[in-house]
Order: structure tokens, then C-alpha cells, then sequence
């Protein structure tokens, strides 16, 4: 496996716990369930591939990797 890939199992669930904890239900119309999960989910993952390249480079640029 790639340190990348690594990182992706590591970061992903630790997004998704912690946007978990914004409740943006409240933007959303009622019984849209559906959308709220969705942005929950975009969020996430944007958020992740952020953090894993962002990690990914610095240990790289620090010779770590």
C-alpha cells in the first residue's frame, strides 16, 4: 500500500467525525435529509483530500517519506 493510501484510511474517518458535529440541518428545507447527507459527505471528502495532500507534501518536502 502507498503512504497515500494510508493517509486516506486514517484521515477520512476522522472528517467525517468531525464535520459529524456541525449540524447544518438547520440551511436546509425540512424532510431534505437527503442533501444534508450529501454536503456531509462532499465536505468530508474535500476536506480529506486536502489534509492527506497536505500532509503527503510536507512529509515529503521533510524527507519523512
Amino acid at each position: 500500500m502507498s503512504v497515500k493510501t494510508i493517509l486516506y484510511i486514517v484521515i477520512i474517518p476522522l472528517c467525517v467525525w468531525g464535520i459529524e458535529s456541525i449540524n447544518v440541518n438547520g440551511i436546509f428545507k425540512k424532510n431534505r435529509e437527503f442533501q444534508a447527507t450529501l454536503l456531509y459527505l462532499m465536505l468530508s471528502l474535500g476536506l480529506s483530500y486536502l489534509v492527506v495532500n497536505c500532509l503527503y507534501d510536507f512529509f515529503a518536502y521533510s524527507k519523512f517519506v
